[in-house]
């Protein structure tokens, strides 16, 4: 817990390390200074890219004791601002499911060869990072905790599939050895309460360790506080789940 009189600094910067294939790619990496050892997090950014949202949050993390690495899964559709290169990624139907994957995997291998991590690294996304945060989590092992923040299309029904997202996350739950924090608000379109209840379902059916939380008078993104979806008192609340559970599971 901060107290006033405690000595506080972090070291952030923009980093490059090989992602999915080896290819070279970039990230922002945010940990406080000091000897450690820390636990680490992947972020996992959302559809709207690898923006500021995502930079704050990599803070965020780092003053709560965090090593952060956000890695850029957009760098090979090139550069400009977060929205353009998020427009672009969004006409070629997203990104493939194989390649976040190994991105993600990347990160995961960075933050564990650090010696100022204490070798429990968890992943954390929202929105569309949720999906892919998912789907790391059941296919890469490795981490110690996954946190999913309304993660759209991880229930998908077969006509949703495409050659990028060729397999539905849900359909790899069995490969889901680490626990799992899922938040929800009950107005979004994606997931659907409805799909939540079916995550939920595969989970308890495999016997997995989870806890979900469902927001009511909230719907998808109620974090981002940038925009008109944010909800003051669950986000908080929200915030307050997700540091309890990953001070459980990684510390």
């Amino acid at each position: 817990m901060y107290t006033t009189d405690q000595y506080e600094g972090l070291l952030a910067e923009t980093v490059t390390f090989p992602g999915h294939q080896g290819t070279q790619i970039n990230a922002f990496f945010a940990r406080p200074l000091g000897a450690g050892p820390f636990p680490g997090m992947v972020l996992v950014h959302h559809m709207p890219g690898w923006d500021a949202w995502y930079r704050e949050v990599a803070f965020k993390f780092a003053l709560h004791g965090y090593a952060a690495l956000c890695p850029n899964l957009y760098f090979r559709a090139g550069h400009g601002s977060p929205e353009d290169v998020a427009a672009k990624v969004r006409g070629q139907g997203g990104i493939p499911d194989e390649q976040a994957v190994g991105d993600i995997a990347g990160a995961l291998a960075v933050l564990r060869s650090l010696p100022s991590v204490n070798g429990k690294v968890g992943v954390f996304g929202t929105c569309s990072g949720g999906r892919h945060a998912y789907l790391a989590a059941c296919k890469t092992p490795g981490f110690s905790a996954i946190v999913d923040c309304w993660g759209g299309r991880v229930v998908m029904a077969k006509g949703e599939l495409t050659a990028n997202q060729p397999v539905a996350p849900l359909d790899f739950t069995a490969g889901l050895n680490i626990p799992l924090l899922g938040l929800f608000g009950d107005e979004d379109k994606g997931p659907t309460p409805e799909q939540v209840n079916l995550h939920e379902q595969e989970l308890k059916r495999l016997g997995k360790t989870y806890e979900f939380y469902r927001y009511p008078n909230a719907g998808h993104g109620f974090f981002y506080y940038d925009r008109a979806m944010y909800r003051q008192e669950q986000a908080v609340d929200g915030w307050n789940k997700v540091f309890a559970f990953l001070e459980k599971y990684l510390s």
